[in-house]
């Protein structure tokens, strides 16, 4: 997008960090998979470090954090590790640090007890609901025995949760580095997510609620089949648009640090709501879940990323059939398939539309 700035044009390295304000740090940790890297933060305080998202539960994680603290951290403990959602790259060294440091771990009610659910799940605990979601959304019986075969849970990538948080609410104040952070929390990508912003300096720890270069995932999960998380997503940008300056600077959890925000929220919303607009004239024939995933990507989803794709497109489905542009039927297999209702719709199939969504993420 031509509308974002990027004031730093080099990444640090794993194991380094970058100032990118007074006393905020910018880290890199690497991930496994083909959005490699995570943005980590941390701030100075007067005794002690805190740290904003943790990276993934792996050895080269733990290492890099070493790497730190022996160097960089080493005249301080740190004082407290926030974790703005429950998703492994994010949550995923908070037990270990923890107890490291003997320091507290914050996080929001949503985001805190998800993480310590889904971190204890393994596919003995996949029940009949989790297999009835897929089944509805259209993939074969084969195709779940294939799933379940290869599930392995966070619990793989993330170091057991902490038995303790404080709780973090939306208009709560942290108050670290001479500055005050009022938590705003959005929805959509998870429950409950944590963005800290500072009004005097203009800065936003965004976490995956706004990333400049990619969409996050907007999922519905067999745990809650019916949710609407794509309306969630709405309301959450709408309130950023009323509340953050145009010159904030961001600091989210993939790409870069980036200035920009009202144009990068604009442009999320008509994002989906283009994808939206494609999926309805998709419907005007009866359609399933699992045939809407042409229509969403471009590029063919292997077994690895059918979990996330298929949950994205579910949740643009519910989002129509809630606001009643959509009908949703079982047929005769126990599958749900999708109609569109506005017939008027197909007045305006064939109108430009993005059938390229940005790659998505955990």
């Amino acid at each position: 997008m031509t509308d974002l700035h990027y004031p730093f044009s080099t990444p640090p390295e794993p194991g380094d960090w970058l100032p990118v304000a007074d006393g905020v740090y910018w880290l890199r940790m690497s991930l496994p998979m083909a959005l490699d890297h995570i943005n980590l933060y941390v701030l100075d305080d007067e005794d002690g470090w805190w740290i904003i998202d943790t990276g993934m539960g792996l050895d080269s994680t733990q290492e890099a954090w070493e790497r730190l603290f022996a160097d960089k951290m080493s005249a301080k403990p740190v004082k407290g590790i926030i974790v703005t959602h429950m998703h492994p790259d994010h949550v995923g060294q908070a037990g270990w640090l923890c107890d490291k440091w003997r320091a507290p771990l914050y996080m929001s009610f949503g985001e805190y007890y998800n993480a310590r659910a889904f971190s204890t799940m393994t596919r003995d605990t996949l029940g009949w609901t989790t297999r009835q979601y897929y089944h509805q959304a259209g993939l074969t019986t084969e195709y779940l025995d294939q799933m379940r075969a290869k599930f392995r849970g966070f619990g793989s990538i993330v170091e057991p949760v902490p038995m303790a948080y404080n709780r973090l609410r939306e208009g709560d104040v942290l108050h670290i580095g001479g500055r005050e952070w009022q938590v705003m929390i959005g929805s959509g990508h998870s429950p409950e997510h944590v963005c800290l912003f500072n009004a005097r300096d203009n800065l936003l720890f965004s976490g995956d609620q706004i990333i400049p270069r990619i969409t996050s995932n907007i999922s519905v999960m067999a745990v809650e089949p019916n949710a609407n998380p794509l309306q969630d997503w709405f309301d959450s940008l709408a309130r950023f648009q009323r509340d953050l300056p145009a010159e904030t600077l961001v600091f989210p959890a993939h790409n870069t640090p980036f200035t920009g925000v009202q144009a990068r929220l604009q442009y999320l919303v008509d994002h989906h709501e283009d994808h939206l607009q494609a999926v309805e004239e998709a419907c005007l024939t009866p359609r399933k879940a699992v045939e809407m995933l042409p229509v969403l990507f471009s590029r063919e989803i292997d077994s690895s990323q059918m979990s996330l794709a298929l949950g994205e497109a579910v949740a643009h489905l519910n989002y129509l059939v809630t606001a009643g542009r959509l009908v949703r039927e079982l047929d005769e297999q126990g599958v749900n398939v999708y109609t569109v209702v506005d017939e008027s719709v197909r007045d305006r199939q064939g109108r430009a539309h993005s059938k390229d969504p940005a790659p998505m993420e955990v």
